[in-house]
């Protein structure tokens, strides 16, 4: 089942990016602390308000924003 309905983007919020339910911390923050080699509890025990589901929904759009079209130009 996709987490995607966990993403928000509020203009007034983080800049208008892509945050996690409406709160403050961005799926670039989650992101981030993932390739710093962070893992999913020690995400969640910093930040007691996430869900693992919010982790998922992260690295979903992430994958999501990945797929994009090649254009080859003859």
């Amino acid at each position: 089942m996709s987490e995607l309905h966990r993403i928000t983007v509020e203009p007034e919020k983080a800049g208008g990016r892509p945050s996690i339910r409406g709160m403050r911390i961005r799926v670039k923050d989650i992101l981030d602390l993932l390739a710093s080699g962070a893992t999913r509890e020690e995400i969640l025990g910093d930040f007691d308000y996430l869900e693992p589901e919010d982790i998922t929904a992260a690295l979903e759009y992430a994958a999501g924003q990945s797929d994009h079209p090649i254009i080859r130009v003859a």
